[in-house]
Order: structure tokens, then sequence, then C-alpha cells
């Protein structure tokens, strides 16, 4: 518990260092970018995006499932949220970050699809990369606005990693969702 603790007071302090009325918006659009409205709404948009219907169902059952998966270890867990310096109110418990595993899944599987499906290298890295820095920046925004502890992320990330790794093999790539 003592590195847990460490972990999260040394990267708050960095953290903390950015604050400022300018920084403080951008990591509020940011975490947005990682809401649930955020996410449905891009989930909607890709039935006019993809050509193929089939992986527009798998981005939708991607989003529910790692939501749901969020919810069900969130209430395992229950571990409160920090009370330091929050500037946007929040619910709910703290570990894992849903802002950060559902991102990591939801983008990640974006990523995947792009790897897979875009030809045009010119489309195909600025995607994966812009995708990729978006994943690790929600995740901060959540500390900065200081409502996760940075393990709480880190927990998000990689228990959201995992869980792309399994969708991907076992769903997706066995075409398990009708």
């Amino acid at each position: 518990m003592e590195l847990i603790n460490t972990i999260d007071n040394n990267v708050y302090s960095l953290i903390s260092n950015l604050h400022s009325p300018n920084m403080t918006g951008i990591m509020m659009f940011i975490s947005f970018l990682g809401s649930a409205t955020t996410l449905i709404i891009l989930s909607i948009a890709f039935i006019f995006l993809f050509k193929n219907k089939r992986n527009f169902k798998f981005v939708i059952s991607n989003l529910v499932i790692v939501f749901v998966l969020n919810k069900v270890l969130k209430f395992i867990v229950a571990r409160p949220r920090p009370n330091v310096l929050r500037m946007v109110e929040e619910s709910g418990y703290s570990f894992p970050s849903g802002h950060s595993m559902v991102s990591m899944g939801f983008y990640g599987f974006l990523i995947y699809l792009a790897y897979k499906n875009i030809k045009n290298k010119w489309i195909k890295c600025p995607l994966i990369i812009f995708l990729g820095l978006l994943i690790i920046l929600i995740g901060i925004s959540r500390i900065y606005l200081g409502v996760h502890y940075a393990t709480d992320v880190i927990g998000g990330f990689i228990i959201g990693f995992i869980y792309l790794a399994f969708f991907i093999k076992y769903l997706y790539k066995n075409k398990r969702i009708k």
C-alpha cells in the first residue's frame, strides 16, 4: 500500500504544477472525449462511416462490454475517490478509472481497426498516433481534475488493454457477435 500511495502522491505533485485556468479548460475537454456521452455519439456515428456494418456491431458491443466490466470492477474494489483539489464532481468509486479503462477499450479497438483496414499510411499512422495520445491524455486529465488517483488510471489502462486483447482475440477475430 505504501508503494501505491507514493506513486499517487508523486504523480499528483507533478500534475498539480500544471494547474492554470487554460489548462483546466483543456483537461475538461480531453476528459469529455472519454465520457460515456462522447463514446456513445461516436459509436452511433460509425453507422455512417463503416462500410462494413459488422465492424459497427463490434464497436457497439465492445463499448457495452468494457463499460459493464468497469462498473463491476468498481463495485468489487470500492476505492473512494480522492478528496484533494477536485475540479469536477464525480460520483461512484475510483478504481479502476472508467475513462481510462473504457477509452483504452474503445479507442484501442479503433486503433486496431485502423491498423488492419486503412491502407493509406498517411492516414493510418497519424490516426493511430492521435488515438494513442488521446488515450493517454484522457487518463492524465482524470488525475489533473482530481477525480482519480494515478494508480486508478494506470490500473484502468492495464485492465482495459488486457480486456481489449481478449475482445479482439476471442470475440472479434472469431466473429462471435452476430
